[in-house]
C-alpha cells in the first residue's frame, strides 16, 4: 500500500518543493508515497473564480468559502483523513504522525487569509492541525512538514529501521545529545562514557541526559512525561522516580 498525499492549495507549485529532495525525494521517486497538489481555485462558479469573500460581521482580511473548499474536498474524498492546516488546530505531534504514516495516506487542506468559514468543519470530517503556536501566510508549509514527519517513517524511507525510534518526541523526551570525531574540538572532548565502550554505562548516560535536558528545554513534555508514568500501572513507584531524577 502505498502512501498516497493530496494537498488542496492555491497555491500548487509550492509541491513537492523541498519534499522533491533528500529522504523524501528519493522515496518518491521510488514510489514509496505519491503527491498530489489540487488547485483549489478549479472549483470557483463565479467568472473571477472567487475563493473567498469579506468576514460576516465585518474585520479585516478574507475568509475562504465553504462552498469552494467542500467541492474541492469532495473531488478527492476517499478513506483517507482530511486534516486542515490552521493554527486554531491541535498541535501536531509524534504519536499522530506515526498514526497517520501507518495509514493509507492523508488529504491536507492548506488555509490562506482569516482561514476558513467554520461551517466546513460542521459539515465535512476535518481535522484542524496546527505545527506551533505562530501564524504563517498560509498553510502549505505546515503541510510540508506534516508530510515530511510522515514519509521519513515508511518502511525503507530510513536507512536504518532504528533510526526512528531514539529520537526526540518518540518516548516523550526529547533526544540525548550526539556527538562525532573528532575526539577533541577546540578543547572540547566527547564525554568518556560514550567512549568506554559500556553499552550499560552508556545507555544510562543518554536516559540522563535525555531526562535532565528534557525537564530544561521543554518543562512542558516533562510535566506529561512524568504525569503519564504516575498513570501507568507501576505508577506509585514512578511517582518518586519522576520528581527525584
Amino acid at each position: 500500500m502505498t502512501f498516497a498525499a493530496t494537498i488542496l492549495t492555491l497555491y500548487p507549485e509550492m509541491f513537492p518543493g523541498p519534499l522533491g529532495a533528500s529522504l523524501a525525494g528519493r522515496a518518491l521517486r521510488e514510489e514509496r508515497w505519491s503527491l498530489e497538489a489540487v488547485q483549489i481555485r478549479d472549483f470557483a462558479t463565479d467568472r473571477h473564480r472567487s475563493v473567498d469573500d469579506t468576514p460576516a460581521g465585518g474585520g479585516a482580511g478574507m475568509v475562504l468559502r465553504a462552498d469552494v473548499l467542500a467541492a474541492a474536498l469532495d473531488s478527492v474524498a476517499d478513506a483517507r483523513p482530511v486534516l486542515a492546516m490552521t493554527p486554531r488546530g491541535k498541535p501536531l505531534t509524534q504519536a499522530r504522525v506515526r498514526e497517520l504514516a501507518a495509514g493509507p495516506g492523508v488529504i491536507v487542506l492548506c488555509g490562506r487569509f482569516e482561514g476558513f468559514d467554520e461551517r466546513l468543519f460542521e459539515a465535512r470530517d476535518i481535522e484542524p492541525v496546527a505545527i506551533g503556536d505562530y501564524v504563517l501566510s498560509g498553510g502549505e508549509m505546515g503541510a510540508l512538514v506534516l508530510l515530511d514527519a510522515c514519509v521519513r517513517l515508511l518502511p525503507g524511507v530510513m536507512g536504518a529501521a532504528s533510526s526512528g525510534i531514539e529520537e526526540s518526541f518518540e518516548s516523550g523526551l526529547l533526544e540525548y545529545p550526539q556527538y562525532t570525531r573528532p575526539a577533541e574540538w577546540e578543547g572540547r572532548v566527547i564525554p568518556e562514557v560514550l567512549r568506554s565502550g559500556d553499552h550499560a554505562r552508556i545507555a544510562a548516560w543518554r536516559k540522563s541526559r535525555s531526562e535532565s535536558d528534557t525537564r530544561l528545554w521543554r518543562p512542558d513534555l516533562w510535566e506529561r512525561h512524568v504525569d503519564a508514568r504516575v498513570q501507568s500501572p507501576s505508577g506509585a513507584h514512578t511517582q518518586d522516580e519522576g520528581h527525584k531524577k
